[in-house]
C-alpha cells in the first residue's frame, strides 16, 4: 500500500508536460520539477527548452527506448540513496507511447513510490474535440509498421462499439488512413494535428473522404475513429440459425456453441433465446 503523502519515501514523479503550448503545464508540475534531485528526459535537448522557459535548473539524465536497460540500475541506485526523481517525456504524460512504463514498473517492484503529476494529454484533447462518442474509448497508440501486421492488429476492433484513438506520424498518415478504411469500413473520424500549437488543425470527416484528402506532412496526428455502428442481430436470426443446425443433425450443445461463436454472444444467451416460445 502506497500512502503517497503520509509516509516519506524516495519517489519517482511521473510529470506530464505540454504537448505543444508551453503554457499548458500545471503549477504543481513546475514545483515538483524544481524540487527533485534529478529529471529523466526522453530527449534532453527538447526538455531543456521547457525547463529553461520556467527557470528550472536541475540535472538531466537521458532515458529513452535505446538506453532504458542500462539506465535502470542507475536510477534504482539513486532512489536507494534517497533521491527524488522526475520522469518526463518529450510531450504529454510519460509511459504513453514511450518507454516510461518500464522504469515505472521497476520502481514499483523495487518498493519505491510512484506519484503522478497530471497534465496535458493529446489523447483526451483529441477525443473531447472530435464530436464523437467520448466514452467508452480505447487508446490503441501507434500501429505496427508493416501493412499485414496493421490489419492483424486492427481486426479485433472491427466489431467493437467504443471510440478508437490512434497516434500516427505525418510520414505514414496517408497509408494508415487507407488501412483503416479498408479494414474498418467507412466511419466518422476526427483527425487532429499540432494540438495546442499555432497551426492546430482538426478535420472532422469520414474515412471514405479522408483517404482522398492531402494531409499536411508536418506535425504529429491523433486519429479518433467512431466505433462499430452495426445494429444488433435480431433474436430471430439466432433462433433460426440454431433450429437449422438441429434439423441438420447437430446435437443441441454443439449447435449452441456454433451459434454463439457466429453471433458473438455467449452460449447462455443462445440458450435463453432459443427457449423463447
Amino acid at each position: 500500500m502506497q500512502k503517497s503523502f503520509k509516509e516519506e519515501k524516495a519517489t519517482l514523479y511521473v510529470v506530464s508536460t505540454p504537448i505543444g503550448n508551453l503554457k499548458d503545464i500545471t503549477y504543481r508540475a513546475v514545483e515538483i520539477l524544481s524540487q527533485v534531485d534529478l529529471i529523466l528526459a526522453e530527449d534532453t535537448r527538447t526538455s531543456s527548452v521547457l525547463l529553461s522557459h520556467y527557470h528550472i535548473n536541475k540535472p538531466l539524465l537521458s532515458y529513452h527506448e535505446f538506453n532504458k536497460a542500462e539506465q535502470e540500475e542507475r536510477i534504482i541506485k539513486l532512489l536507494e540513496e534517497g533521491k527524488h526523481i522526475a520522469l518526463i517525456s518529450d510531450a504529454g504524460t510519460p509511459g504513453i507511447s514511450d518507454p516510461g512504463y518500464e522504469i515505472i514498473k521497476k520502481v514499483i517492484e523495487t518498493g519505491f513510490y510512484v506519484v503522478a503529476i497530471p497534465g496535458a494529454s493529446a489523447i483526451l484533447s483529441a477525443l473531447v474535440t472530435s464530436g464523437l462518442i467520448i466514452q467508452p474509448f480505447t487508446f490503441i497508440g501507434f500501429l505496427p509498421r508493416k501493412q499485414q501486421d496493421q490489419i492483424t492488429y486492427l481486426s479485433p476492433y472491427i466489431n467493437r462499439r467504443e471510440t478508437l484513438i490512434i497516434y500516427e506520424s505525418p510520414q505514414r498518415i496517408d497509408k494508415t488512413l487507407k488501412i483503416l478504411y479498408e479494414t474498418l469500413g467507412n466511419r466518422n473520424i476526427s483527425i487532429a494535428r499540432e494540438l495546442t500549437k499555432a497551426f492546430e488543425t482538426i478535420i472532422r470527416t469520414d474515412l471514405e473522404e479522408a483517404v482522398t484528402m492531402e494531409m499536411n506532412p508536418k506535425g504529429e496526428y491523433v486519429i479518433v475513429i467512431e466505433g462499430s455502428i452495426e445494429t444488433e442481430k435480431p433474436l430471430l436470426d439466432v433462433k433460426t440459425h440454431y433450429l437449422t443446425l438441429i434439423e441438420e443433425g447437430y446435437p443441441s450443445k454443439e449447435a449452441m456453441k456454433i451459434v454463439a461463436k457466429k453471433h458473438e454472444i455467449s452460449k447462455n444467451d443462445v440458450y435463453k433465446i432459443v427457449k423463447i416460445d
